[in-house]
């Protein structure tokens, strides 16, 4: 790309990457418990914001919710940015995904971003967010773990999406994939450890 292109573009991508972010950043495991009269969803099990943790409170259907909440407003991050284009589009994803990580209103202290990582990945390419539910239902059912499972998708996104010609999309998830093997590195400590939380133990 050119550097006249770049210049061009440049504010469409901060404008993306910053409303992506601020969408991403709403809590809504933490607000859901609390409305819900359950506490701060922090003080129990993995001390994370987000659906698996949520579940630990033992309420199914708030755990639900909370994932569809943090995997829906990565897709509309994505879908509203991408009036403005696809650049703008895989910013607002990215940006969502950092939001719901690294939260403002929470010292920067979020979730693990696999519900955000999906609903990105919907908005941009469903067909790899297939293959993402595939690889994750298929290593929860088999090993009951969620955190394995969210690592094992996201190891098989970015080849789908070199498989389906989507370079930048792959770029972009190869990134993220990055990020949640980072954020997950205490899981996979315990995964080997063979003390991690398996789905449903309460926190």
């Amino acid at each position: 790309m050119s550097e006249a292109v770049w210049s061009d573009a440049l504010p469409m991508l901060i404008a993306g990457l910053v409303f992506g972010y601020l969408l991403g950043a709403i809590p809504f495991g933490l607000l859901l418990t609390r409305m819900a009269g359950l506490g701060d969803v922090r003080t129990i099990g993995s001390g994370n914001i987000g659906a698996t943790n949520v579940l630990r409170t033992g309420n199914k259907g708030l755990a639900a919710l909370t994932l569809t909440l943090d995997a829906g407003k990565g897709a509309i991050a994505v879908l509203l940015a991408a009036l403005y284009g696809p650049p703008a589009a895989l910013a607002a994803g990215f940006g969502a995904f950092l939001g719901h990580l690294f939260p403002v209103w929470l010292g920067f202290r979020g979730g693990k971003g696999v519900a955000t990582y999906l609903g990105v990945l919907i908005a941009i390419a469903w067909p790899a967010a297939l293959v993402f539910a595939l690889a994750w239902l298929g290593t929860a059912f088999v090993t009951r773990y969620s955190s394995l499972a969210a690592l094992v998708a996201a190891l098989a996104v970015p080849a789908a999406l070199v498989l389906m010609g989507d370079a930048d999309a792959a770029i972009l998830f190869a990134l993220m994939s990055l990020i949640v093997f980072v954020k997950h590195r205490a899981n996979i400590a315990r995964l080997a450890a063979g003390t991690e939380s398996r789905i449903g133990a309460k926190g």
